[in-house]
């Protein structure tokens, strides 16, 4: 599969999601109906339950970390979150730029950016804005923010250099980005890498930890700082849709 077949997929899958969510039939990345699709199992990302301006109806648990925790956030900053989706990141971190600064969510879905858009009309916050666009070829001037922001997004993104020199080019020269990202320590069996549903699911799109560090280096990027990790194991009963028994055995071990 190509990668624009794969975009469209991934495009496809977040539509799902976001209309779902209108109706309460809420498919979720960390929920019960897999890693932002349908494979069927959870990513465990962390709650927000405690967070300042947690908003229930934005977040659609599509997330695997909260990257406004370690991004810096400083009030009046100028901020941009990458596939924003219903908001909930956007909404946290307008709580801490306050009056004085501006968020700004980008979302490659025309639904989930809908969606944001009517939640913020909820709310009245008139220094968020959501718009429509593709990471890789972000419809934004070039050094427009202080922080850049994104939850369980890039590995869905299938040129990652392109996206990180996209958020090199949107940065202001002094600003900084922090996200929580899925990466793979060794080798995807070969069959998990070419399904576009575990693509869609946050898998097989994920880089080796070791190279997307390195693209991120390459991209104009120092200093970079690991600030958690957390293990995600792929059950067994997903595994066995994609591997034989021996296989399993081997990729586990």
């Amino acid at each position: 599969m190509n990668l624009n077949n794969l975009k469209l997929v991934v495009q496809e899958k977040y539509r799902q999601i976001a209309q779902q969510s209108l109706i309460q039939e809420q498919s979720s990345c960390c929920g019960t109906s897999g890693c932002c699709g349908e494979s069927e199992f959870s990513m465990i990302g962390d709650e927000y339950i405690n967070v300042k301006s947690h908003n229930a109806d934005a977040d659609l648990e599509l997330g695997c970390g909260i990257p406004t925790q370690f991004a810096n956030i400083k009030e009046s900053d100028s901020l941009l979150d990458l596939d924003s989706g219903a908001g909930n990141d956007c909404f946290v971190a307008r709580a801490i730029v306050g009056e004085t600064g501006k968020v700004t969510g980008l979302d490659f879905t025309e639904a989930m950016t809908e969606k944001a858009r009517a939640n913020n009309a909820k709310i009245g916050y008139t220094n968020v804005e959501f718009i429509q666009g593709d990471i890789e070829e972000m419809p934004l001037p070039d050094n427009q923010f202080d922080v850049i922001v994104s939850n369980c997004v890039l590995n869905l993104v299938p040129d990652k250099q392109k996206a990180f020199s996209e958020i090199y080019r949107v940065l202001k020269p002094k600003g900084h980005f922090c996200v929580s990202d899925v990466v793979i320590k060794g080798e995807l069996p070969e069959k998990l890498q070419k399904d576009a549903e575990m693509y869609a699911g946050c898998v097989s799109g994920a880089s080796n930890v070791d190279d997307y560090l390195e693209i991120i280096h390459n991209q104009g990027f120092n200093d970079i700082v690991i600030h958690k990790e957390k293990v995600i194991s792929i059950p067994v009963n997903v595994l066995e849709n994609y591997l034989s028994k021996e296989e399993i055995v081997g990729f586990t071990n």
